[in-house]
Formats: structure tokens, sequence, C-alpha cells
């Protein structure tokens, strides 16, 4: 079985879908190995409760990518939110960022903090920090890097974080200076890339249907996905046989996983193997009344001995009647020679013991409804010292007309938007030539 494109897309999810919008031709072909597209801007639906496969909140800035969704949803069928994000901490429940509402703590702690931060250790020069603890430490002090930031982004990272680069978030790392601090002692300083955020009625999944409006959906193949990527002859085989000749090649996928597809390039997997990444246990919850927390988006937990980094609400996001959450817990991606999977029903018991030791449910709180999700990979380890080659790698790859975009195919910490950028403005790249 063989089929000839002129764009042969790997991924149906939002990468790769806007990829096909924006191309302006209609000789593409793509492959998702799930059942249906979407990626992890999938929505489930489930006794009434409407459930993403993680947390994920709008922010579009760019012209060409609001256009699509303005034309395309009605905003009746979209809310807007003042964005209201928390700290669970000790007994406590504060504003978030940690760093910008020390002010909040007991005055004990809240003098440690302050005091740490005024007389931490000098910076390095041109910020040359050595990893992201590293860059905690320097930049926010003892006091305020052990008491939220260390244990927070452990969890969330599931590594040791002087593993992880000093620029692991980017421009999404909630970064204040001693003058916002102490400013925010009074004044209401958010310290974050956005304050709003817009959610469908209906999830995410009504973005993915917008993109998809647009497309051809006989030339997304589902349940397909590629085992070997010829780069030289250009052509592609898939799992059902199919041999795919191509003249570009566009990957949304992981990039540590797309490597590993030249099978008579040894180079490629090589650094495949260098990359690193964690995985996610998501749970979605539905229970049979709200909590008391009645106001809050999403919220951060440091404490080392709950199981999960962050919960969202939708329920205070949907305005729906009963407890509907997202619960995310931080693990190390699985290595090959592991051989325990993780105990799905052992980890959810643990989960509603902590939602009730932080108070956020009470005893009489019946869950009515769940699913489970495995992010694999879930947040990509950003490592500067990998950068040089893998700008190396795709120039190579482009060499052949391959192109890896977005998140997880570019390897990098990026959001939903900017992974719809990568694909649009490569779609402007290849009309021109």
């Amino acid at each position: 079985m063989t089929t000839d494109c002129k764009y042969l897309i790997i991924g149906a999810g939002v990468s790769g879908l806007t990829f096909a919008n924006f191309i302006n031709h209609d000789d593409y072909l793509i492959l998702e190995k799930e059942a249906e597209p979407g990626g992890y801007c999938r929505t489930i639906y489930q006794d009434g409760y409407i459930w993403d496969y993680a947390g994920h909140f709008f922010h579009f800035a760019t012209d060409k990518v609001k256009e699509i969704f303005k034309n395309r949803i009605s905003s009746e069928e979209l809310i807007y939110k003042d964005k209201c994000t928390k700290i669970f901490y000790k007994d406590k429940i504060i504003d978030f960022p940690f760093q910008t509402n020390i002010h909040q703590l007991e005055k004990e702690e809240f003098i440690d903090c302050l005091y740490d931060l005024y007389f931490r250790k000098n910076e390095e020069p041109n910020d040359n920090f050595t990893s992201f603890l590293n860059m905690l430490y320097s930049k926010f002090g003892i006091s305020i890097t052990e008491k939220f930031l260390k244990p927070y982004n452990e969890k969330l990272y599931a590594c040791d974080l002087n593993e992880l680069d000093k620029d692991a978030m980017g421009r999404f790392f909630p970064y204040a200076d001693l003058e916002q601090i102490i400013s925010n002692f009074k004044n209401n300083y958010k310290g974050s890339y956005n304050s709003t955020f817009m959610y469908p009625k209906n999830g995410a999944k009504v973005f993915v249907n917008a993109l998809l409006e647009n497309i051809d959906l006989n030339k997304i193949l589902l349940n397909e996905f590629v085992i070997e990527v010829n780069a030289g002859d250009k052509y592609a085989i898939t799992n059902l046989g199919r041999r795919i000749n191509y003249e570009f090649l566009i990957n949304s996928s992981p990039l540590n996983s797309f490597l590993e597809l030249f099978k008579n390039n040894p180079d490629y997997s090589s650094i495949s193997k260098k990359l690193s990444w964690n995985r996610v246990l998501v749970y979605n919850l539905g229970f049979s009344k709200k909590s008391k927390i009645t106001d809050i988006h999403w919220a951060y937990i440091p404490d080392q001995t709950i199981n999960f980094y962050r919960v969202g609400f939708y329920d205070n996001i949907l305005d729906s009647d009963k407890l509907s959450m997202y619960v995310e817990i931080g693990l190390p991606a699985k290595t090959e020679n592991e051989s325990n999977e993780i105990n799905i029903e052992e980890q959810l018991a643990l989960t509603l013991e902590n939602l009730q030791k932080l108070k956020i449910v009470d005893a009489d709180n019946q869950l009515l409804s769940y699913s489970t999700i495995m992010m694999d990979p879930a947040y990509v380890h950003v490592d500067s010292d990998l950068e040089n080659l893998k700008t190396s790698l795709k120039s190579e790859l482009e060499m052949h007309q391959i192109y890896s975009i977005g998140r997880y195919g570019d390897w990098k910490y990026c959001s939903i938007e900017d992974s719809m950028i990568d694909a649009l403005e490569l779609s402007e790249q290849l009309i021109k030539q």
C-alpha cells in the first residue's frame, strides 16, 4: 500500500492542525496515532462532567491566531475570567506567586524570607547560573526557595533541579525583583505573563473543532503512526504497512521518539537518548457537591507529603453546581528497565485522602466519576547545553525538508499559542518555496 502527498504531517494536535490550516494547499496527509484528533487538547464528557486531558487556559495574543477562533467560535461559547490562583501553604491559602506574597505568611516566616532575600548572595555575573536551582537561590534567597520554589518545582518536574537549565521555564517563570516584592506589600502585583484567560464552555476540544473546520477529515488517518522514516528517499512507513512518499515532512510528535524513527541514522538515536522529560498523571474528578472553595481556578501545593503538585477547579470556571476538578501528579520518565507500573487505584485513594487534608473536599462529598490520563512526555527538561546540538540537528533535518515544530516537536517549554505560531510561520516559509 503506497500513498503520495506533498505535506506529510505527523500528529493531529494543535501544531499539526494549525499547519494544515495555513499551508494553503490541499495535498497533505495527517497521521494521528490516537482514535481522535487534538493531542493533549482533547476533552472528556463523562457523567455530566467536562474535563480536559490537562488544565488548558487560553491567552491568545497573535492576530492571525485570534482571527481563527473569532471567526469560528461564537463568543457565547466562551467564558472570560480574571485569573484567581492560590498556594496551599501549611494551614494557609496565599496568593500566587509565592515570592511576591511573602507578607501573607506568618510573621516569623515573612521575616526569614525578607531577610534572606535582602542578604542573598550576589547574583552571578551576567546571570551565569549553573542550574535552575542555582538561579532560584541566587535570585530569591534560601527561605523563599526552600519554602516554596524548590519543593514545588521538584514535584512538578520530578527531578533534581540541578539537572534543569536556568531558563527551564523561560518567560513563564514569575520573576520578581526586590522592589516588586516590597511594592506588593501594598499593591497587588501578579508577577505573571497573564492576568486573564478564556475557556470554552464545552472544554478545550472547542478550539480543536475550530481548527478542524478548515481541514478535510478524510486526510486525517486515525490510529496510524510512523514507525520508520527514510530521509534520503523521502518516505515513511506506518504501523499499518503503508508507505507514504512525501515532499515535506512536518513533525509535531515528541522529538525523543521522532528521532528513533530514522533507523539508518544512529546519531539521531544518540541525540534522543540525551533528552529528558517527566510524566504527569492526571486525575479528573467529579464530586456530588461543591467544595467550600468557590473562587480559586487553580492552586499550587509545595508540600512534599502531598502526592500532587497542582489542582484545578473546572466548576469555578464553568460556574457549575458540583465540584469538578483535575489533580496533577509529577512522575519521572519511565526507564527502559522499569517494570513497576504506577498503581492508579492506590494513587487515587491517596489523592482523595490528601484532598480532605487540604479541606478541598469533606468526608461526605462523594466521588461520582473520574478519569485517568498519563501524559508522557508532559514537561520537557530544557538544557542549554543541548541547544547548539538541537540547532544543528534542525538544520540537518531541514536539508531533507523535514521540520519538527511545537512544544514537543521542538522540545521546549511553550504555550499552545506558541506552538500554533511555530506552525503558522513554517507554513508561510514553505509556501514561498
